[in-house]
């Protein structure tokens, strides 16, 4: 009787599990995994050319930097930070800064701004031409003391003049804020401190404030909390951050940015950069490892990876050094980039970068200047505009 019953129920098939598994794997071909909340797209706003290459010992001619410039302009990024109008006295790699800003063959749709931290700073920017400013502020009052020789309210009041001016004129502004997760002298910064100046350069018209590690010593949870405090004075929609990497934390704090809203990210073609205040430091995060985690997100950036990679390993050959990029290392380059130049920066024969005569004009006589971008009181003179 038994047998009859079972007679008429054929014995189920069962797949084994690594089939199973591979059926489960080729559901997913071809279809987006998205995990955790992230926004859909990024704006990525590169720092290389101004950021990247201010801390550079050996001058490196406005040609290259053009270059630079046109390069990364094919890329599809939509912001490149070009060149800083400040003292040629105290940061002479910037001296060039009309000849780099005039020389540029821009394109549509791409936005270049210019570093312009006082109003001597904006007239030379609008002579240049320029579109967009930045203003940057610190949120330690150590580190504004000893850097610009005044207080955080002092630098402010300093800012909206620069800010009424621009915007007066239809020049964007964006905002920087240093030291947002410690400084180099005293350590914690408040989150008062960071929101306070936050909200002030949002109401001086800023239309966008970037957050910036300025010695790369935040981890993830320091920028929950941070991102989480300033919920109450901003709207995240107005906010990019700015890690450095030296402690190798960018990356996870840039995830736990995107995780809280944040679309907006600064970084720099092949990690150039640096900051003088810490030991090891490795500078800015490169551009090429925030891409390709993104690419895996399924997060829109708009920008090739494979031209950015390239790009790193033409300039990194012209400093005269490897990328500092871990994946475009990874990847190598598609051809030898040293044999794009008959030399390096190093073996070329220097000369001081003359400022124009227009720059002379501006900054001559300026004793504002002349704590505005050094301090006696470290051996790091002249890197106050280190986000």
């Amino acid at each position: 009787m038994l047998r009859t019953i079972l007679a008429r129920f054929p014995p189920l098939k069962v797949a084994s599990p690594s089939r199973q598994i591979s059926r489960g794997f080729a559901s997913l071909q071809g279809k987006p995994i998205k995990w955790g909340t992230f926004p859909s797209a990024v704006r990525i706003v590169e720092v290389g050319p101004r950021d990247g290459l201010q801390n550079e010992k050996q001058l490196i001619p406005a040609k290259d930097k053009i270059e630079l410039i046109n390069r990364l302009s094919t890329t599809g990024l939509q912001t490149i930070e070009v060149t800083s109008f400040v003292s040629p006295k105290w940061v002479p790699q910037m001296a060039d800064n009309y000849a780099v800003l005039h020389g540029l063959t821009k394109v549509p749709g791409v936005s270049y701004p210019v570093l312009t931290p006082n109003m001597q700073g904006l007239k030379a920017a609008i002579a240049a031409g320029a579109q967009e400013v930045a203003v940057f502020a610190s949120a330690s009052e150590s580190f504004a003391k000893k850097n610009i020789n005044t207080s955080i309210d002092e630098s402010l009041a300093r800012y909206k003049e620069v800010c009424d001016t621009a915007l007066s004129q239809g020049i964007k502004v964006r905002g920087y804020v240093s030291c947002v997760l410690g400084c180099p002298y005293e350590g914690d910064v408040p989150l008062a401190n960071v929101a306070h100046v936050t909200s002030r350069l949002q109401d001086m018209g800023c239309y966008e404030i970037s957050l910036g590690d300025t010695i790369g010593v935040g981890t993830p949870g320091s920028t929950f909390t941070l991102l989480s405090a300033l919920k109450d004075v901003i709207t995240v929609d107005k906010l990019a951050v700015h890690f450095h990497d030296t402690y190798g934390q960018a990356l996870a704090n840039i995830l736990t940015a995107l995780q809280m809203g944040v679309a907006v990210i600064d970084s720099s073609v092949s990690g150039l950069g640096g900051c003088p205040y810490a030991v090891g430091a490795t500078g800015n995060v490169a551009t090429e490892d925030v891409l390709y985690m993104l690419k895996d997100l399924n997060i829109q950036t708009g920008v090739d990876l494979d031209k950015v990679k390239e790009i790193g390993f033409w300039i990194s050959a012209l400093l005269g050094r490897k990328p500092v990029s871990r994946v475009a290392n990874a990847l190598g380059p598609k051809s030898s980039h040293i044999g794009e130049h008959t030399s390096t920066l190093a073996d070329q024969t220097q000369t001081s970068t003359s400022p124009s005569s227009t720059s002379k004009d501006i900054y001559e006589g300026e004793e504002s200047d002349k704590k505005l971008f050094t301090s006696s009181d470290h051996p790091y003179q002249g890197f106050s505009l280190m986000r």
